[in-house]
């Protein structure tokens, strides 16, 4: 198994209560100790507001973030849960990653979807296309993105999007293009789409649902021709790790007051429910092992793990670099 390592850029109010003179150096360093370390990636999200409510906070912007990370690491992968197709002209944004990908020495990854976080599209001025829309435009932008890449040029006339030969020189580093991750669910068209066009596929959901997820995806590769066993499948996780059950208590105690202070006690207790209650990636490091084998065994082979007190504390991702990792690699 292959894993990832989401950095804080306080989108989820995990950089609260640390001066924004110093977030960016919480955040190197955490993307620097990820370097040393067995992971393959870091990671951040593609929001401009913060969840679960908007607020004064920071959010530190996700590409600019891939460039950063890119010139002060020099072996870890640079992804995006997701980027947001709607937010960025998808010639433009093949130019943003290509620049990126010389910037880190051809270590970007695209994870692309259809956005949904509904604030922070219309208080950008980008409206809030029907999900059917946003989809659509999904589709044609990647489309753009993979004409960039391989040729250097691209051109399509959509309903969406307009380009008409964009220029993106120099290539990527990476010979066969940078690698798309297609983010999201939907089984009618998001899964289609990353059938046709994805080298790693994104979704969760309990072990059932990820299965029925899967044969849905493989039932896209069947029609449109394509491979099936080429997409690697990956899941995300809001992960806890104690050295027993305790621990693991205390930990989720601490994230939740602290959220409590920004976002209130109702909304902090729904942040850590899936904690609690088993959806998450909460446990020591045997019983993290026994679920994502678990998942393993589903052909889940690439966990990208969250962990919410990572800009204060870092012993749990310690932890889990000493018996969790080990065990799955």
């Amino acid at each position: 198994m292959r894993f990832g390592l989401f950095i804080p850029q306080g989108w989820r109010h995990d950089l609260v209560e640390i001066d924004p003179s110093e977030q960016w150096g919480v955040m190197k360093r955490l993307a620097q100790h990820a370097d040393r370390g067995p992971w393959e990636s870091i990671w951040v999200y593609d929001h401009f507001h913060t969840v679960p409510v908007p607020s004064d906070e920071a959010t530190h912007e996700a590409w600019t973030l891939m460039s950063a990370f890119g010139a002060v690491t020099e072996r870890v992968r640079l992804g995006q849960m997701c980027t947001c197709m709607g937010y960025r002209n998808p010639a433009y944004l093949a130019k943003v990653a290509a620049t990126v990908d010389h910037v880190s020495g051809g270590r970007v990854e695209m994870g692309i979807g259809g956005g949904w976080y509904e604030h922070e599209w219309r208080a950008y001025g980008y409206g809030f296309p029907e999900i059917g829309d946003r989809l659509r435009a999904l589709d044609e932008g990647v489309q753009i993105m993979r004409q960039a890449w391989s040729q250097g040029t691209a051109t399509l006339d959509g309903r969406y999007f307009q380009v008409d030969g964009a220029i993106v020189r120099p290539l990527p580093v990476q010979k066969e293009g940078i690698p798309l991750w297609i983010a999201g669910g939907g089984e009618k068209v998001t899964l289609r789409i990353a059938a046709q066009y994805g080298r790693y596929t994104n979704f969760g959901g309990t072990a059932e649902e990820f299965a029925a997820k899967s044969e849905i995806l493989r039932g896209h590769c069947e029609r449109l021709g394509t491979s099936f066993d080429a997409i690697t499948r990956s899941s995300n996780y809001n992960v806890v790790v104690g050295r027993d059950e305790a621990e693991v208590a205390d930990r989720i105690a601490a994230i939740e007051a602290r959220l409590t202070r920004f976002i209130g006690a109702e909304r902090a207790t729904k942040a850590v429910a899936d904690l609690r209650n088993g959806s998450g990636l909460a446990g020591t490091p045997e019983q993290i092992v026994e679920k994502l084998q678990a998942m393993q065994g589903l052909g889940m082979t690439y966990a990208i793990t969250y962990f919410a007190e990572a800009a204060y504390d870092t012993s749990g991702i310690e932890l889990f670099e000493r018996e969790v990792i080990p065990a799955l690699q």
